[in-house]
């Protein structure tokens, strides 16, 4: 790991108290090694593992951080005590995924190429979906509609796309992240009745990114932010998920996470100012917005759910960060294919590709839906063509998070035909 991996991760500001339904610390459980056992060898078996290409195959530790404070609400828990220390880690597995055409929706439109869903465990996708609710309850997230946040599922979701993690606390901060990251699409980008305004939009989010990457402080100012912050439960639930990924997660693997989050927020203003003027932009444009707002982010926290780390280096290389993109960008035309409707129904229709190619080719909604398939399945294939060109690189990490690519678009597929957000 690069040795700027290893700093302490940045200081979170504690949420507001209140009571807490986490359950009390238990006691760490350490085997009792034989006396015949020599230190390197009782090294190797705490830590795991050793040597040129093994660190992916490792479950990280909180404890080589130094000691730190977090938000006192970020719904972390303690994994259960194991029987063996080897209990708590999944055998990897880096070969690639095999692919096929995939039924969705009704049936009646052209399948999507997509990987096989790795892994469907109903059971630790409620215990996630458990902790996931009762974190949102703490914090005051979607008050007063929490049987419908629960339904939605955005803890099957975690442990539909992470299928190399079967902690329900690491998976947790997935559900988190991604049920925040939606918080704000809904209040504050999308959903007119719950008060998304095109204008109030931009200054929004930029709240949002000091709420994830805190300003140094600047006196009385500063209060007046936390003020604004504690207010708001999107705000809060941005601030707590990133102090639950800083228990588990590197310096570089953090920052990455509130750098891509404001990348995304640059094509946010971009649909409120097309939503504002009334003007849709033509499609080339959106995808090109698209591109950038889509699952991608998302998959920025594979590595850190999975317990390993890609370094910086191989995440922002050009040949993989295409892939990437390719990737995030098919499964987030998963979510235009599904959301169509509900979107088209609001008094301020978002951008949506089906809409936008309909409008543009002046064609019917059903030969829309077919040609965002088709660029759904090109780019599937295209991630398909780079994964293959990628694995003469000889870097475990890296072909374990491809594989956790490939997993996500298959998870993320599975959710969307699932979940009760979508249904009509």
């Amino acid at each position: 790991m690069p040795a700027d991996d290893t700093a302490e991760p940045p200081a979170a500001i504690p949420l507001p108290t209140g009571p807490s339904i986490r359950r009390p610390a238990e006691p760490r459980i350490h085997a009792i090694p034989d006396k015949s056992t020599e230190p390197d060898a009782l090294a190797r078996m705490v830590w795991g593992p050793t040597g040129l290409g093994t660190s992916a195959l490792r479950v990280r530790s909180a404890d080589r951080w130094p000691p730190h404070t977090f938000c006192e609400h970020d719904g972390h828990e303690p994994p259960q005590p194991r029987l063996t220390p080897a209990s708590t880690a999944l055998t990897c597995d880096l070969d690639p995924l095999a692919y096929r055409e995939r039924e969705w929706g009704d049936g009646s439109y052209p399948p999507l190429y997509c990987p096989e869903t790795v892994r469907v465990d109903e059971d630790l996708g409620e215990e996630v979906n458990r902790r996931l609710v009762a974190w949102a309850e703490r914090i005051g997230l979607h008050e007063g509609r929490m049987k419908e946040f629960s339904d939605t599922g955005y803890g099957r979701l975690a442990m539909l796309t992470h299928p190399d993690a079967d902690d329900p606390d690491m998976l947790l901060i997935a559900a988190q992240t991604n049920a925040a990251w939606w918080a704000a699409d809904d209040y504050y980008a999308d959903e007119t009745d719950l008060g998304a305004t095109p204008t109030e939009l931009p200054p929004r989010l930029a709240l949002v990114t000091s709420a994830m990457d805190p300003p140094p402080p600047a006196g009385d100012y500063t209060r007046q932010l936390e003020e604004a912050i504690l207010a708001d439960p999107v705000l809060v639930s941005l601030r707590s998920s990133i102090s639950h990924i800083s228990r588990h997660a590197s310096s570089s693997q953090i920052g990455r996470v509130c750098n891509i989050t404001s990348q995304m927020y640059v094509s946010w203003a971009a649909y409120a100012a097309w939503r504002y003027l009334e003007t849709p932009p033509p499609v080339w444009r959106y995808l090109a917005a698209r591109q950038h707002d889509s699952f991608y982010t998302s998959m920025t926290l594979i590595d850190i759910v999975g317990g390993y780390n890609l370094p910086a280096d191989l995440f922002f290389m050009r040949r993989f960060h295409t892939a990437l993109m390719q990737a995030g960008t098919a499964s987030v035309l998963v979510n235009d294919l599904y959301s169509v409707e509900r979107e088209a129904a609001d008094e301020l229709p978002d951008s949506n590709v089906i809409l936008l190619i309909a409008a543009e080719e002046k064609c019917s909604i059903r030969e829309a839906t077919e040609r965002a398939v088709a660029l759904h399945n090109d780019l599937v294939k295209g991630f398909e063509s780079s994964h293959r060109a990628l694995l003469s690189l000889r870097s475990p990490e890296l072909h374990r998070f491809l594989r956790g690519a490939q997993a996500w678009m298959a998870g993320c597929l599975e959710w969307h035909g699932s979940t009760s957000r979508y249904q009509s």
